[in-house]
């Protein structure tokens, strides 16, 4: 979710109704790169995604959250979970970001994009449908709210040859998303890697923000956010 696409000159191109809460937790215009988790933070999905939804409504500005942390399994996810490759704690990073977001506009989607680090072997593979959905249960009692529409997305299928059991997982998600009306799930077909087989590339990071708008905008029509 991070990215790890090459950053060119169109990345850097900004929109006026689309912002990011940067790393100091200030409003800026939104480019690439969004994230900050590691040096090698690039392109990803979430300026495209921004555009799109800014787009799609004239009278609103788009306020991204930027909280990936690139590598994390889900088990980093949960209150005082140290994630030791970057020494952070994604989730109490993530509550509080979101929370200070939350002063200057309302909550209206989560976009999530995880599991390679989930998919290396069965019990992993098994257990991630009930992780996921204690964390989003979890993030919604401590955020205040009762529904909000989340949309995820497939692991790259060229992933399955270094982790077969990526195939797996992409399974669970669909699961997932078809037992749950404010769950929505991004197809990864035809997207490719940055050469490394886990990453995809910048052209595909583009066509992920693309997708996940389009399902964003699917759900905000069936599962509006409710706060407590």
């Amino acid at each position: 979710m991070a990215g790890r696409g090459l950053v060119q000159s169109i990345d850097t191109i900004t929109h006026p109704r689309v912002m990011m809460l940067d790393e100091n937790q200030q409003w800026v215009l939104a480019k690439d790169p969004m994230h900050f988790d590691k040096p090698i933070a690039g392109v990803g999905l979430g300026l495209t995604f921004g555009k799109i939804m800014a787009n799609e409504n004239p009278n609103i500005t788009i306020g991204l959250i930027p909280t990936a942390v690139g590598g994390s399994s889900i088990n980093a996810w949960f209150a005082d979970s140290l994630h030791q490759q970057t020494n952070a704690y994604p989730y109490n990073d993530m509550i509080l970001r979101a929370k200070e977001a939350m002063k200057d506009g309302t909550l209206k989607g989560i976009l999530w994009h995880q599991g390679e680090s989930d998919s290396g072997n069965e019990a992993s593979v098994a257990g991630y449908s009930q992780k996921f959905l204690a964390m989003v249960d979890s993030l919604k009692k401590d955020l205040g709210v009762e529904s909000i529409p989340i949309v995820t997305g497939e692991l790259g299928y060229f992933f399955y040859e270094r982790s077969p059991l990526a195939e797996q997982l992409n399974g669970e998600l669909n699961k997932l998303t078809k037992e749950n009306e404010c769950l929505s799930l991004v197809s990864a077909q035809g997207l490719n890697h940055k050469g490394d087989q886990t990453h995809f590339d910048s052209d595909s990071y583009h066509e992920l923000g693309r997708r996940y708008a389009q399902k964003m905008i699917e759900l905000q029509t069936t599962c509006s956010t409710v706060i407590k």
